[in-house]
């Protein structure tokens, strides 16, 4: 292993409406996620499991740290192949079961990255470079479940 590196963050449920979790409607799901020198992320359930709509899901936070580290892992690669990127929009979904206990896990991402270059020369390389980039993503590495890509790479028309 070249280099460890840790992270850390508090979370904190802000969901007591004054009795705790005295029965299972009776407590909100509304909880903050900070980390040092951030904004803090404002968090809750799922509205299916009884959360805030209005607040960002742990669902939500896995699969926006998929695309995003396929993002970052995305502009690394093309750096080296000297591939210019202008733009880069993903529009990610995800898909998660429920088990019978309560509990569940998610079965698939898909990555649907929509990438434009400078250069038309480099549209095939440009598309081929997002396998490079799946294999180089932390995140991706780290969940037990597929995240497939469907990448569309376009070029600057002037």
């Amino acid at each position: 292993m070249i280099g460890a590196h840790r992270y850390a963050v508090s979370v904190a449920w802000t969901g007591n409406r004054g009795t705790g979790t005295s029965g299972y409607r009776d407590y909100g799901r509304e909880h903050l996620i900070e980390a040092a020198g951030k904004e803090p992320i404002s968090a809750s359930a799922d509205r299916s499991f009884h959360g805030n709509a209005d607040r960002w899901n742990p669902e939500e936070l896995l699969l926006a740290a998929l695309s995003e580290c396929h993002l970052l892992s995305f502009l690394h690669v093309a750096v080296r192949y000297g591939v210019t990127v202008v733009a880069y929009t993903d529009d990610a979904v995800g898909s998660m079961v429920q088990t019978p206990d309560g509990g569940g896990r998610f079965t698939e991402a898909i990555l649907r990255p929509q990438v434009t270059v400078s250069d038309p020369g480099q549209l095939e390389l440009a598309q081929s470079l997002h396998a490079e980039a799946a294999r180089l993503c932390f995140i991706g590495a780290s969940v037990n479940f597929p995240v497939t890509h469907q990448p569309v790479t376009v070029a600057v028309t002037h």
